[in-house]
Parts: structure tokens; C-alpha cells; sequence
């Protein structure tokens, strides 16, 4: 696994916002499981996982896959007090830093309750965004 792989894994562990800014790519594009369109850009995706984490209750990483393609991070946490399960899909560059972070979530319930809460947020994501 590489080190920008183990460094966002413990970034997000810590909550480390920054430490998650330092594993994106600038050209990263981050792939919502609530949004039909993708974010693209570290600025919005750095503010976006800046948000959910506070949205995020309980949340661990419980498993990890990856190979030469990317890495993949399942978590479990609660949202609004629903289970909920998903993935975060890393793409890397030659430099190790992620360009493409897709996220899936089940069920649908908990997902429903996750694009509610985003949503809620969404003005001041948009504007964190401008600020990063």
C-alpha cells in the first residue's frame, strides 16, 4: 500500500483535516454517493471531507483492499443514529497523491440521511471551498 494510502487512512482516523488536503492531488475529483455530478478540484473536496467527518458518528475504517489500480476503505459509522456502510475508492498518481475519491454508501436509509445532512451544509462547504 503506499504512503499517501496509510497517510490519508490515519488522517482520517485523527481527523486530521489538513493531513487529508496533504494526500489530494490538486487536480483530484471527488465522486459523492448523494450528488449525480462529480466535485473536481481539492479545494471542494477538501472541504467536503472536512464536513462530512463532523456529520460522520463513529466512524472507522474496518477493512482495506487495494492494488496497482487503487485502494479501497470500508467504514462503518452512524449518521442522524442509522447504521451505515461504505467505501471510499482511491485512485493515485505517480506521486502517490489521490486524484479520483468515489465514495459508496449503504443502505439507503443512511444514505438518504447523509445527503440530508450535506445538504444542510452544502452553502457552507461552497464557501469553505473559496476560502481553500
Amino acid at each position: 500500500m503506499s504512503a499517501v494510502h496509510s497517510d490519508f487512512r490515519a488522517a482520517v482516523e485523527a481527523r486530521d483535516v489538513d493531513a487529508m488536503r496533504a494526500c489530494l492531488a490538486d487536480d483530484v475529483v471527488f465522486r459523492s454517493p448523494v450528488a449525480h455530478k462529480p466535485y473536481p478540484g481539492k479545494a471542494i473536496t477538501g472541504a467536503i471531507l472536512a464536513n462530512v467527518i463532523e456529520v460522520f458518528e463513529d466512524f472507522r475504517y474496518v477493512r482495506e483492499l487495494g492494488d496497482d489500480a487503487g485502494h479501497a476503505l470500508v467504514f462503518e459509522a452512524k449518521v442522524s443514529g442509522l447504521d451505515l456502510t461504505g467505501c471510499d475508492f482511491l485512485v493515485l498518481d505517480d506521486d502517490g497523491l489521490i486524484t479520483d475519491f468515489m465514495v459508496m454508501v449503504r443502505p439507503l436509509r443512511a444514505a438518504q440521511a447523509l445527503a440530508e445532512a450535506m445538504g444542510a451544509r452544502f452553502d457552507a462547504i461552497v464557501e469553505q471551498a473559496g476560502r481553500g
